[in-house]
């Protein structure tokens, strides 16, 4: 094709198949070609099914998961995600995926979703509508429907979180009082604590760095597991250069490819350590707003820390979270211009 992309041309029970391979690897588009002859293979079991009015939304599921499995420019984990959706779904429903489709009505889909709400927080009620939403429609599409029945489910709004993070002496406590917690960890613990707020990690990203992903010359981690895939760079602020430095000289005969922290999460740890000092219970992502916080407050630009963060709109979603900080940080410089 002019495009340089491959297509696949195939026959599947007697019907002729002609579709986008999405990829100009001929390696890549074998792998996926085969993956779309199973798919139409299964597709065509489901339209026996279909024809006889026997279609369950257990049928719509599997070829949802392929559809999804399959598609080349979704990432990892939001593929991931979706799955939790599905899972999360049919927990809460259990009959519906034997369910006849056509027998799924407004009404069970709307008390389904009334229950739904009170046990789930607003994102994962609305990631969880719109997954059912995407599985009927494979209904309407196959002509087993004329409607969505899932369309009627409004969406619930997502209040922005009250963020209630502790001022640098009562993180400094907090570190402490998880480090003389008396476990058998708790060193680790009170390390993975300040690395994930001197470096703005998420958690997976930070159980991840190895000692050959700190680069003491430059004062840079490349962090090579991320979110959306992409590897990127944090600089070394100098309380994480302290700590590393500290740790990398207790553990000098480690390789470089082994990794930094010794433990992976901590939140017990947390919980206990938030208590002892007396404060509001925050999670390891509040470790990374945290980091950001004290980016924007020591004067650092919303777009820089966003791109610290991997962020890739260019600082839209760090406006929306912390634009507060930087009118209360613009005020604050404003009262120092004088004439």
């Amino acid at each position: 094709m002019p495009s340089g992309a491959y297509f696949a041309r195939v026959r599947v029970g007697g019907k002729l198949f002609r579709e986008s391979l999405k990829s100009d690897v001929f390696s890549v588009a074998e792998l996926r070609l085969a993956d779309f002859i199973k798919q139409k293979r299964a597709e065509l079991g489901v339209e026996t099914r279909v024809d006889s009015g026997r279609m369950t939304f257990g049928d719509l599921l599997g070829i949802f998961r392929q559809r999804l499995d399959g598609e080349p420019d979704l990432k990892p984990g939001a593929k991931v995600y979706r799955h939790k959706c599905i899972a999360a779904l049919l927990k809460s429903w259990p009959e519906l995926e034997a369910r006849n489709v056509a027998r799924i009505t407004k009404e069970n889909c709307l008390f389904w979703a009334q229950r739904f709400a009170r046990k789930y927080s607003a994102s994962v009620y609305n990631n969880t509508v719109g997954t059912l939403r995407m599985v009927l429609e494979i209904a309407v599409e196959k002509g087993v429907r004329g409607n969505n029945p899932a369309r009627y489910i409004s969406k619930r709004r997502i209040e922005p979180k009250q963020l209630q993070l502790p001022e640098p002496h009562q993180f400094n406590r907090l570190v402490k009082a998880i480090n003389d917690g008396g476990g058998g960890c708790s060193r680790d613990c009170a390390d993975l604590v300040q690395f994930l707020a001197f470096g703005g990690f998420r958690k997976n990203e930070a159980a991840n760095v190895t000692w050959g992903d700190c680069d003491f010359r430059r004062k840079e981690i490349r962090i090579q597991v991320t979110k959306n895939g992409e590897p990127r760079i944090i600089p070394m602020i100098p309380k994480m250069e302290e700590l590393l430095l500290r740790l990398r000289r207790s553990r000098q005969a480690e390789p470089d490819n082994e990794r930094v922290m010794l433990v992976q999460e901590c939140q017990k740890a947390i919980d206990r350590g938030v208590r002892e000092v007396g404060i509001p219970r925050i999670t390891h992502h509040d470790l990374r707003h945290l980091f950001a916080t004290r980016c924007i407050e020591s004067g650092v630009d919303i777009p820089t820390v966003s791109r610290w963060l991997g962020h890739k709109d260019g600082g839209a979603l760090a406006m929306k979270v912390y634009g507060h900080l930087r009118n209360e940080h613009s005020q604050e410089m404003a009262q120092k211009v004088a004439f």
